[in-house]
C-alpha cells in the first residue's frame, strides 16, 4: 500500500483516523496503531510480513538481553547488528548474483533498509544507556512498525517515540497543520515529480548516439528535480500523517539546494539517514577528534557506505565515492568551503556537483553516465531523437511545473510567508491552496500516471 493510491486515501487512513479518534485511552489507540502498521504492510507485501515481525522480536531480545547483562553487552550488539547487516547483504547483493547461479533472485522486501537501520539504533542505544530500552515488546513492536514512516523513513530513535506512547495530545490546529503537510506532500509527489520523472525516463530511455547537450541537460535537471520532489513529498506526507496521531516524525529536508557545499548539502538532504550514519558509523570511527586526515579517511568510509546501502550496483557505489570525494576535499580546506558559503560560486560549485552525482544515480549503468555526462558538455552535435523528443516531452505543464519546481525547491514558500508576515487572510488562502492542490493530486492519480516512490526500492 503506498500513500498516494486509491486504497489508502479513501479507506485506510480515513478508517485508521476515524478508530483512533473514537478510542478511549492511549492504550487502545497504541494497540489500533500497531495493528494498522501491521496491516498497513501486509498491504504493502504480505510475503516480507514475517521478516518484519522477525526484525522487531530480535531487537526486543536484545534489548532485553541489554537490560540484564553486566558483561558480554558488547557481544549482543555485534551479533545483532551483524545478523541486521547479513539481512541486509543478503536481500540487497548475494540476491543480486542469484541469477548467475541459476536461482532466482528475491524482490527486496519492503521497507528493509529503513526498519534495519533503526533496529540497529535501538540496540546501539540500548547499550549505551539502559533507560533507552523496553521491557515490553510492544513499544519496539509499535516503533519497528509505525506505519507512517515504516517504507521510507524518517528515521527516528527509539526514545524519542516512546515519549509519546505515554503522554501525547492533537489539537484541531494540530490536525489542519497535519492535513495540510500530507497535501503538500501529495502534491510533490503526483503532480511534479510525477511529470518531471516522465521526462526524465523518456531521456534515460533514449540510445547511446541519440543524447545531445539539450537531452543531456533536460535529463539530468528533470531527475534532480524529481528525486527532490518525491522523497521530499514522501516525507511531507509522513510527517504528516504521523502528526494526525500525535507522533512527530524529524524533518528529512530543509532546501538542500541551496546548499553552498557539498557538506551543507548532506546537512540538508535525506537529514535522518545523514544523521544516522554520522551517529553509527562516523562517530564510532572516530570523527573528527583524531586529526583532519583521520576525518577524511572516516568521511570516505561514511559515503562509501552510503552508496552501498542503496544498493547493488557500481551506479551507487561511485555516487557515494563522488559525494565522498568532495567531502574530504572540503575538509581538506576548510578555509575555502567557508569562503564559498553565502556566495554565488559556491551554490553553483554545490548545485553542479549534485546534478552530476544524481545522474549517475539515475543511470542504469556507469556507461551510460559517463555518456550523458560527457554529452552535457561536449554533446554539440544535435540528433535528430532529441529534436523529436523535445517536441514531444516540452509541453506547457512541463515547462511550467518545472519552471515551478526550480522555484519552489529553492524555498520560494517560506520567503513568501515571510514577506506575507500577519495578513488577515493567509490563513483562508492557505485553506483553499490546500484544497486546489488535493483536487489536482487526485486527478492526477485518476489519470493513472502514479508511479511508485524511488526511495521505495531501497
Amino acid at each position: 500500500m503506498s500513500f498516494p493510491s486509491i486504497l489508502f486515501l479513501s479507506a485506510f487512513l480515513p478508517l485508521t483516523a476515524a478508530l483512533y479518534y473514537l478510542a478511549r485511552g492511549l492504550r487502545a489507540r497504541n494497540l489500533l496503531l500497531a495493528a494498522a502498521g501491521l496491516v498497513f504492510y501486509a498491504f504493502g507485501r504480505l510475503a516480507d510480513l514475517p521478516i518484519l515481525l522477525s526484525s522487531v522480536l530480535v531487537h526486543y531480545l536484545a534489548g532485553r538481553l541489554l537490560l540484564r547483562l553486566t558483561r558480554g553487552r558488547r557481544a549482543v550488539v555485534v551479533v545483532t547488528a551483524a545478523l541486521d547487516l547479513g539481512l541486509l547483504i543478503f536481500y540487497k547483493y548475494l540476491s543480486f548474483f542469484l541469477p548467475f547461479a541459476g536461482l532466482t533472485a528475491r524482490t527486496l522486501p519492503l521497507g528493509i533498509s529503513f526498519f534495519t537501520f533503526q533496529g540497529i539504533s535501538y540496540v546501539v542505544d540500548a547499550y549505551r544507556d539502559r533507560d533507552a530500552a523496553s521491557r515490553r515488546f510492544f513499544p519496539v513492536l509499535q516503533y519497528l512498525a509505525f506505519f507512517p514512516n515504516l517504507v521510507s523513513g524518517p528515521l527516528q530513535k527509539f526514545r524519542d517515540f516512546r515519549s509519546r506512547l505515554t503522554a501525547r495530545r492533537t489539537s484541531p490546529q494540530d490536525i489542519t497543520v497535519s492535513l495540510r503537510r500530507f497535501t503538500v506532500g501529495l502534491a510533490k509527489k503526483l503532480i511534479v515529480a510525477g511529470t518531471l520523472g516522465a521526462a526524465a525516463d523518456a531521456v534515460f530511455a533514449l540510445a547511446p548516439g541519440e543524447v545531445d547537450i539539450r537531452s543531456a541537460w533536460l535529463g539530468a535537471l528533470c531527475y534532480a528535480l524529481q528525486i527532490y520532489f518525491d522523497f521530499s513529498g514522501y516525507s511531507d506526507m509522513a510527517v504528516g500523517v504521523a502528526g494526525l496521531f500525535g507522533f512527530p516524525l524529524p524533518e528529512n529536508f530543509r532546501y538542500p539546494y541551496r546548499a553552498a557545499s557539498i557538506t551543507d548539502f548532506w546537512r540538508r538532504w535525506h537529514m535522518s539517514l545523514s544523521g544516522w550514519f554520522r551517529d553509527y558509523l562516523y562517530i564510532p570511527l572516530g570523527g573528527s577528534r583524531r586529526g583532519r586526515g583521520r576525518a577524511m579517511l572516516n568521511k570516505g568510509v561514511v559515503f562509501l557506505a552510503t552508496g552501498l546501502w542503496h544498493g547493488a550496483s557500481w551506479t551507487f557505489v561511485l555516487w557515494g565515492l563522488w559525494h565522498g570525494l568532495f567531502a574530504i576535499l572540503e575538509t581538506a580546506a576548510p578555509s575555502l568551503r567557508k569562503r564559498a558559503e553565502g556566495r554565488w560560486w559556491g551554490h553553483g560549485y554545490a548545485l553542479l556537483a549534485v546534478v552530476l552525482g544524481f545522474v549517475l544515480f539515475r543511470a542504469e549503468s556507469v556507461g551510460q553516465a559517463v555518456r550523458i555526462v560527457s554529452q552535457m558538455f561536449a554533446g554539440f552535435h544535435l540528433t535528430q531523437a532529441t529534436t523529436f523528443l523535445l517536441q514531444a516531452v516540452l509541453s506547457r505543464k512541463v515547462l511550467a511545473v518545472f519552471i515551478l519546481a526550480c522555484v519552489l525547491s529553492l524555498g520560494a514558500a517560506p520567503w513568501l510567508a515571510r514577506r506575507l508576515g500577519n495578513w488577515k487572510k493567509l490563513e483562508n488562502a492557505q485553506m483553499a491552496g490546500t484544497l486546489l492542490l488535493l483536487l489536482l493530486s487526485l486527478l492526477a492519480l485518476a489519470g493513472g500516471s502514479f508511479q511508485p516512490f524511488i526511495y521505495q526500492q531501497f
